[in-house]
């Protein structure tokens, strides 16, 4: 029988709700409804270039950028409420320099699952 043993990291990362409900009311209030729309708008279009992007950079020459990018990822992510996403590219940010391909590869997957998921949860309209 085969079996797959999940790291403790992982399956907390795993529990993490994909998207915090009230991140965007938040951000209204903060800079109101025009505001946060146009931030939230550029956040989903550099969100999916970043992880495209990701997917391009060979990991052996570029772990800095990597990395970099990663945080990025991790503190826009944050302010929308994209906790999942915000804990994976956290997670890619403090690993970068260690990561094999295999392991990043997966990373990239689950963090564009994340993504998906979170995108999913926000209201329609």
């Amino acid at each position: 029988m085969f079996e797959v043993t999940v790291a403790p990291a992982q399956k907390a990362i795993e529990a993490e709700p994909a998207r915090e409900p009230h991140a965007y009311e938040a951000l209204v209030r903060e800079i109101g409804e025009d505001g946060a729309c146009e931030v939230r708008e550029v956040f989903w279009s550099e969100t999916c270039a970043r992880l495209q992007s990701f997917r391009t950079l060979s990991l052996a020459q570029h772990r800095a950028r990597i990395a970099r990018e990663a945080h990025s990822l991790k503190s826009a992510a944050g302010t929308f409420g994209y906790v999942r996403l915000a804990a994976l590219a956290l997670r890619l940010e403090r690993s970068a320099a260690e990561l094999g391909d295999g392991e990043f590869r997966d990373l990239l997957d689950r963090m564009d699952a994340a993504y998906a998921a979170a995108r999913a949860q926000e209201p329609q309209g």
